[in-house]
């Protein structure tokens, strides 16, 4: 057992405590957790300081304000969180491919950024596509 697997949660309660924050996000809030919104929002604002007008008439953005709001909180939450976790633990570290990646598909950084935003990209298309 590696250092790595003594400090690391067990996927099992982490699992049972995001569940049970997600119920308690809607029962105490009324709110569904969610991020995919946060980042179409967040396009919105990037895009109102450069085309005002155009934002204010999409059908999107008249539904949904393009605003900072608790869910752009909670975004911003889980990467401060997060980074916050892996300095506390000594586990930051930068690198532009990861070891395991490295090995199945070689050191290419470019190949490395153009698969990571393909597959961000399938993902927000899914979210979106779902209503999330």
């Amino acid at each position: 057992m590696t250092r790595r697997d003594e400090k690391s949660w067990s996927p099992y309660v982490a699992g049972a405590l995001t569940g049970i924050v997600l119920i308690l996000s809607v029962w105490v809030a009324d709110k569904y957790v969610g991020a995919s919104t946060t980042f179409v929002r967040t396009a919105g604002m990037i895009e109102q300081q450069f085309a005002p007008d155009k934002v204010k008439t999409m059908e999107y953005f008249i539904k949904e304000k393009p605003i900072v709001d608790w869910q752009t909180l909670f975004v911003a939450g889980i990467f401060i969180g997060s980074l916050f976790a892996a300095v506390m633990f000594n586990d930051f570290k930068k690198q532009a491919v990861p070891p395991m990646w490295e090995k199945r598909f070689g050191p290419s950084i470019p190949k490395r950024a153009v698969f990571a935003f393909l597959g961000g990209a399938v993902a927000m298309f899914g979210a979106r596509l779902a209503d999330g």
